[in-house]
């Protein structure tokens, strides 16, 4: 059961979208939500290599506090939208504003948390410095799931994909998906990439079986293509509101703790995604 959910409200550009989906949960739950907003001094104090010369230490002593100066009204500004959106849905909610490494401080506060949801863009830096293209991968991997990531416009989940590999990984997913209660009037696909017909088959019925099992709407799919080149282009076809992804165990760390189809879904997909492992 659901009853308390992270909420990244990221920057002021992305807060209104990622409050919208995470007070729809914390109504549908009688969940409480946690808001969260970290300002990183050292990254917002890196300014680069610098020239030598008279006046260089000034110019750069006021761009470091132009930056903080910046990040505190965005955080400010992230703070009054997604208050503001609780109280209006009469949502019980707090507010955790930090200075620090965010990635330590984000792994602290999950422990006591339920689920988390972030936007897929802009997590931390509040628009100021440019943020490292794998943040949300670097949540991941210490162990911050499970994550709704939600795109920069918010939409109802009516219709939910779910890319099963046949993996143990994937599979936990989907069940992980289905125990949550999470959207449970939405329309489910399963769709299998790349298999052979007959081992489609047979995967794609046992998992439709376990979602009716549990009073689930579901059909399913087999496409045969590799899911980096073809989940994306099919999931908007189908006009998905929500991506389930898995897990296939590679070699590589962040492969093996994630997946590439679902590290290639954080790095190029707009549509919202649910990941648990």
């Amino acid at each position: 059961m659901i009853k308390r959910i992270l909420v990244g409200v990221g920057t002021s550009q992305t807060a209104q979208t990622v409050a919208d989906y995470a007070v729809e949960l914390g109504r549908q739950f009688e969940a409480e939500l946690l808001g969260v907003a970290v300002t990183d001094p050292l990254r917002l104090e890196w300014t680069g290599p610098r020239p030598i010369g008279m006046g260089v230490e000034a110019v750069t002593t006021e761009l470091r506090e132009d930056r903080l100066r910046r990040a505190t009204a965005d955080v400010a500004s992230a703070k009054a939208i997604f208050s503001e959106r609780c109280r209006a849905e009469n949502v019980a909610h707090g507010f955790s504003e930090q200075v620090g490494d965010p990635f330590e401080i984000v792994s602290q506060l999950v422990r006591y948390q339920d689920m988390c949801v972030f936007g897929l863009r802009g997590l931390f830096e509040h628009d100021i410095v440019p943020e490292p293209r794998d943040a949300l991968e670097r949540l991941v991997a210490d162990g911050v799931r499970p994550i709704l990531a939600v795109g920069e416009e918010y939409r109802p989940v009516r219709k939910v994909l779910v890319a099963y590999s046949g993996s143990l990984e994937s599979a936990k997913t989907f069940k992980h998906f289905v125990l949550s209660g999470l959207y449970a009037d939405a329309t489910v696909r399963v769709v299998n990439f790349g298999s052979k017909p007959a081992t489609a088959l047979g995967l794609l019925d046992h998992a439709a079986a376990y979602f009716r099992s549990h009073g689930r709407t579901v059909d399913t799919d087999h496409v045969d293509g590799d899911p980096q080149q073809e989940l994306v282009r099919y999931a908007t076809a189908w006009g998905a509101d929500l991506i389930v992804a898995g897990n296939s165990a590679k070699n590589l760390l962040m492969r093996r703790l994630f997946g590439e189809t679902a590290l290639m879904l954080l790095r190029e997909c707009t549509l919202p995604l649910y990941l648990s492992q």
